[in-house]
């Protein structure tokens, strides 16, 4: 097939990598991949060293042809500056239809919904189907953020957004969740039950290689690890309250990663004393690996907010494959998961006093139910959350899509 592989984020870019895992991927299967995708700059919201924004920018990756087309650069806490990066995205996909004009099908990889607009507003036209990878929900990941909860940006968002996501969604050959209430979320809000698919996404470069990790002589307690963004919906204040009152116990928490909550964060931990909490800081994506041999348990953590509840942060995943439990106190499907699978422990959103105790029942573990507990974590994630399961479910998607749109405009149900 030929493929169109649609990203605001691609290597170099410290973000994510599932769009550069599918699109290298499909490409070693044997299929003609392109990606249309913005400048990088991502996180720091600068153009990237030897990169210049212009209308156009050609690149290869391997066997993969690489467009870049121009946005407004962001990462701040503006409401107005961070919708001018998502939309501007959007319109300068939706220019690059010519790009496009002779591929099979279309892979969207929606960390935002932005952009598909392009290859909504093609297929409105007869364009090639495609088919939407949602990582969070729109419009509650913008409307639930601190940047905009409670304000009547919030109300204005949801009454423009809610129908042209209503629309996108009916329009696409097909739709993938990542998590089982994104899943059903999507359904209830217009996408076709027969054409939406569960696939959970894998952990990337931090993935470890086959097998367990020798972790060698162990202190006593628990080392707790923390990798990732410091944000506001990390809830990490909640972690370090939570790692303080359980000092006694012997745990220790590891906070490797940067942020806008951060200064927050260390603040608090000062102004404790908890000197069983230790900061990291910033660290090359390529390099998180380093830190999982010492950990004990990884820590998942997010606020109690309705959207949470049916995502799971590749953070999960991450621990996982390098055979390293989890503790969590995100709700809903990750909750699930880890109780369901005996894959560390759990906890209630936002509660100082169930954190700390989910932190003491792991500093109190044995060493055979740590190694037992690790040897689960590695099977599960080799079992539901590789790569290759997921790319083979996405590859399968796709040819399922192409064959079923390439003749009409519309997808009727159950075709």
């Amino acid at each position: 097939m030929r493929i169109l592989v649609v990203s605001q984020y691609y290597v170099p870019e410290k973000a994510p990598t599932i769009p550069w895992d599918v699109a290298r991927r499909l490409a070693t299967l044997g299929h003609e991949v392109r990606v249309l995708t913005g400048y990088p700059n991502y996180p720091e919201g600068r153009i990237y060293p030897g990169y210049r924004q212009r209308w156009r920018g050609r690149e290869n990756d391997g066997s993969v042809d690489v467009l870049r087309v121009p946005l407004f650069v962001d990462h701040s806490q503006s409401i107005l500056r961070r919708s001018l990066n998502y939309v501007s995205f959007g319109l300068s996909v939706a220019t690059a239809r010519r790009f496009a004009r002779d591929v099979d099908v279309i892979y969207v990889y929606a960390t935002q919904m932005t952009p598909a607009l392009g290859p909504w507003l093609w297929r409105l036209t007869g364009g090639a189907p495609y088919v939407l990878h949602v990582q969070d929900l729109w419009p509650d990941s913008i409307t639930g953020s601190s940047m905009v909860s409670g304000s009547r940006a919030e109300r204005l968002m949801s009454r423009v957004l809610n129908p042209w996501l209503s629309s996108t969604y009916q329009q696409a050959a097909a739709i993938i969740g990542i998590a089982p209430t994104m899943v059903n979320t999507l359904i209830d809000r217009g996408a076709s039950k027969g054409r939406t698919h569960l696939v959970y996404n894998w952990a990337g470069e931090t993935a470890a290689p086959e097998g367990l990790i020798d972790r060698g002589e162990r202190p006593e307690g628990a080392t707790v690890l923390f990798a990732g963004n410091v944000g506001d919906m990390q809830d990490l204040e909640t972690a370090v309250r939570a790692a303080h009152s359980a000092r006694e116990s012997g745990i220790r928490l590891r906070i490797v990663g940067d942020g806008v909550a951060l200064p927050h964060v260390r603040a608090l931990a000062d102004r404790l004393g908890a000197g069983n909490v230790t900061f990291e800081g910033r660290v090359p994506s390529e390099d998180v690996a380093q830190f999982y041999p010492s950990a004990d348990h990884a820590l998942v953590s997010l606020k109690d907010l309705p959207n949470f509840r049916g995502t799971i942060p590749s953070k999960f995943q991450a621990a996982l494959s390098h055979g390293v439990p989890v503790i969590t106190n995100v709700q809903g499907d990750l909750r699930a998961l880890v109780e369901n699978h005996g894959l560390g422990f759990t906890a209630d959103a936002e509660d100082v006093e169930s954190l700390a105790s989910a932190f003491r029942a792991a500093a109190a573990q044995s060493d055979q139910q740590r190694a037992q507990m690790a040897a689960r974590a590695r099977r599960t994630y080799a079992e539901m959350f590789s790569q290759s399961s997921g790319i083979s479910a996405i590859e399968e998607i796709l040819v399922g899509a192409a064959r079923g749109g390439r003749h009409k405009r519309g997808i009727d149900e159950g075709s």
